[in-house]
């Protein structure tokens, strides 16, 4: 997909990297009852503490926008400092969604964790429409974990599933 590539998120990326946050949460909290507005605060308040998570836990993680046709439409965080490639978070907006982006950029990484030796590692929350996707891929669930599963990915693991 060369109509794809990532680049660095930055301090001025934030207003975007939030509503890519949000369109992730939306769904969710109009099941609250709550207004937009109070939604809208909560949001804010909720990506400015995971975004500080992310920047105290994974300080050596690559932090990248995800681009599609020159626009950002999304957010891939991945942490290579680890034992594991550590994807940290992916995230598209819902229109580019289901496109094969996603599956496109995960392809990308498994073939680095094959040429690193390396497992690849990622938190999913167990209602995410994408669980799927990294099943089919080769993922497996190694713990769970309240609201996520743990999942990993071994080339060894893969192909005892895949073929």
């Amino acid at each position: 997909m060369n109509n794809v590539k990532l680049v660095t998120a930055t301090e001025q990326d934030l207003p975007f990297l939030e509503v890519v946050y949000a369109s992730t949460r939306q769904n969710e909290l109009k099941a609250t009852g709550w207004g937009q507005t109070q939604i809208d605060e909560f949001l804010a308040m909720q990506f400015a503490a995971q975004h500080k998570h992310y920047h105290q836990h994974y300080p050596e993680a690559s932090f990248d926008l995800i681009y599609h046709n020159n626009r950002a439409v999304g957010r891939l965080y991945v942490d290579r400092s680890l034992a594991d490639i550590r994807i940290v978070d992916i995230a598209l907006l819902p229109e580019f969604r289901g496109m094969g982006i996603g599956g496109w950029l995960l392809q990308n990484i498994l073939e680095e964790s094959r040429l690193a030796k390396r497992p690849v590692a990622i938190h999913v929350e167990k209602n995410n429409r994408a669980m799927a996707m990294y099943q089919r891929l080769g993922f497996i669930k190694k713990r769970d974990v309240g609201i996520y599963d743990f999942l990993e990915y071994t080339h060894r693991e893969c192909e005892m599933i895949c073929h």
